[in-house]
């Protein structure tokens, strides 16, 4: 009996996430780092697991093969049409610990804004153990429970500690835990994956709601933006997401 990764209404879930403020811009912060480790490993046979509104294969060539993973109805109907013509990519609708592949041929493997939203990471991580060889790179990013807007909300007395759950991430339907660099290493090491690699993107000052606001004002300009990204060459720790990349133990 498999255990159910998600337990979610996917439904309100894909509501929430077109209605989120300044997540379009945190998510093409997200992108452009996946997209940049993708062109750094150069995988030949890569598996993207919950795509969005926006799959990665629209901004890789035909050289790859893509295998997307997808839950949620309206995403993965959105990804077949924006596949149309492409006989090197594959949509499949159903969660990843429904998804079987006798080939286990997956050159990397990404988990993108993912793991932090499910009931069982650990019988999520299984699933992908599974369909991992001993070179397959496993590429995960989760917000961090250390971001600057956290550690700021903390000093302000707004909240107990940086991974108390937010109002986004209830209405988002995620779980109360909220990795730090510490925890997700660990969470990795559980399942039996091996972490090389690791980073973190985007400091952001201010929660979502309150980025939007001063993009909307006029204050927050593209220049700025591109500096916060840029800032976790000074301060990693500080990111608002954290990324690593895995290989499963040998």
């Amino acid at each position: 009996m498999n255990t159910p990764v998600m337990n979610r209404n996917m439904s309100d879930y894909t509501e929430q996430y077109h209605a989120l403020p300044f997540e379009p811009i945190q998510a093409s912060y997200r992108r452009a780092l996946v997209l940049r480790e993708i062109e750094r490993i150069a995988p030949r046979n890569l598996l993207e697991i919950g795509c969005g509104n926006l799959p990665l294969f629209t901004d890789l060539g035909n050289e790859v093969e893509i295998t997307v993973v997808e839950p949620a109805v309206e995403f993965s109907t959105n990804a077949r049409k924006l596949a149309e013509g492409r006989s090197q990519i594959n949509i499949v609708q159903c969660r990843i610990e429904d998804y079987t592949n006798s080939h286990a041929d997956f050159d990397m493997v990404v988990l993108s804004c993912v793991l932090h939203e499910v009931n069982d990471p650990l019988a999520l991580l299984a699933s992908v153990r599974n369909l991992c060889t001993s070179d397959t790179v496993l590429h995960v990013n989760v917000p961090n429970a250390r971001s600057l807007h956290r550690l700021l909300a903390v000093s302000m007395e707004l909240i107990p500690a940086p991974d108390v759950q937010s109002d986004t991430q209830r209405r988002m339907q995620q779980r109360a835990m909220i990795y730090d660099m510490a925890s997700l290493l660990h969470e990795l090491s559980r399942a039996s994956f091996s972490v090389f690699e690791n980073g973190s993107l985007f400091v952001k000052p201010f929660t979502h709601m309150q980025m939007q606001r001063l993009i909307d004002d006029g204050f927050m300009t593209q220049s700025m933006l591109d500096g916060l990204n840029n800032l976790v060459d000074f301060l990693p720790e500080l990111g608002s997401e954290i990324w690593v990349n895995a290989r499963i133990n040998r």
